[in-house]
């Protein structure tokens, strides 16, 4: 059963595009900032957090989740939903990230990936079939094919046969499907490589997958050169389907994004950058560990609606910092979260007026310095 999508709007001057997706867990309005809770948790946070920050979609981990707490509880229980009580939507990736990023500990070939256990050092195999049975048993509404991630930086010949082995495990996850409830994403790869990039959308996009992502990228490539693939990319995908682009990243990389027609996004930075004290704010990043806020008697974001900036200074944010209490990543992560979730709300009602170009223009402007540069983030930030 294809997944219910419908555009409703494109901006006039941009590919940017409104859009509603149905799942069986309720509607998600796009362009959509999903969320990354890995480990069925977003670190600190409730669901009833979340829901108050404005998510829509939460993003579980298939490796992390396969080997902690497991396919059985998950079987038991209904699955995540249940288990960590979100009655929202769901999407897993298929762990192919991870496999790539612990080189130490697996063995790839044909049949899948085999890795050691950070648990408890039991090997396994992560195959393509694997990763939808444990997709499967998770019960997530949108599933991630079991796919092969290189550095972007690797040579060409590297790239091709990832590229390749991507494909066909892609058809054998889609064979592998079981519930055609659970919507199934093929996920465009090639690295930085234009024809390869053309080469991965045309073999997928001849298949009956329900959405498609762009993945491989932020993994060793230039903004410059990830912009150039995502919109060359997006262009080849079809128009009646969700476009999603893996692990990226930024306020400005999403608004440079949604330029380019793409619907769906996910990063880790707006909770793990709480965790280090950073704050996302409508005039760039901030440090709250820097001395000069430990006067600030004003809110961290005055433009910001959230119940942090609503009841705590960035005087009070800073002696938390310094005192590495929970709380004071708890409440950074609830701001950041509410930025990137109105930055998204904010930009459906942009295209749905068809002034969302000069609109992201403007949002560019005000934040683009403090969010891209070579120096140590927020070194420009000074007095904020």
């Amino acid at each position: 059963m294809p997944l219910p999508f419908t555009v409703s709007a494109v901006d006039r001057e941009s590919r940017a595009r409104r859009g509603t997706l149905t799942t069986p867990h309720g509607r998600i309005e796009t362009p959509v900032f999903m969320t990354v809770g890995t480990r069925a948790t977003v670190t600190g946070l409730t669901p009833d957090d979340l829901r108050a920050a404005g998510a829509q979609v939460l993003l579980g981990n298939t490796y992390h989740l396969m080997l902690r707490p497991g396919v059985e509880l998950f079987r038991r229980v209904g699955g995540i939903h249940a288990f960590m009580g979100w009655d929202g939507p769901v999407l897993t990736d298929s762990g192919g990230y991870q496999i790539f990023s612990l080189p130490g500990d697996r063995t790839i070939n044909e049949r899948g990936a085999r890795f050691r256990s950070y648990i408890d050092q039991s090997f396994h195999l992560l195959s393509p079939e694997k990763s939808i049975e444990v997709q499967t048993a998770i019960g997530s509404d949108l599933m991630m094919v079991l796919d092969v991630c290189l550095d972007s930086t690797s040579d060409e010949k590297s790239m091709r046969a990832a590229m390749e082995r991507t494909h066909r495990w892609a058809v054998r996850s889609l064979a592998a499907r079981q519930n055609d409830t659970q919507a199934l994403f093929a996920i465009v790869q090639g690295g930085v490589v234009p024809d390869l990039r053309r080469e991965s959308a045309a073999f997928l996009t001849a298949h009956a997958f329900d959405g498609f992502a762009l993945g491989g990228l932020a993994v060793g490539d230039t903004r410059a050169d990830r912009e150039q693939i995502t919109a060359m990319a997006t262009d080849l995908l079809p128009a009646d389907r969700p476009r999603y682009l893996m692990g990226v990243g930024t306020p400005p990389d999403l608004l440079q994004a949604m330029l380019a027609g793409v619907d769906m996004f996910d990063c880790i930075l707006p909770t793990h950058l709480a965790w280090q004290s950073t704050a996302f704010t409508s005039t760039g990043r901030v440090k709250l560990t820097r001395a000069y806020h430990a006067t600030q008697d004003v809110p961290l974001d005055a433009a910001c609606a959230c119940p942090t900036c609503a009841r705590f200074s960035r005087a009070y944010l800073h002696h938390l910092a310094k005192c590495a209490e929970p709380l004071g990543p708890r409440l950074l992560s609830v701001h950041n979260l509410h930025h990137y979730h109105s930055l998204m709300s904010d930009a459906r009602a942009a295209i749905e007026a068809g002034h969302f170009a000069p609109w992201a223009k403007t949002k560019l402007e005000a934040i683009d310095r403090h969010e891209h540069s070579d120096r140590r983030i927020g070194a420009s930030e000074s007095p904020t």
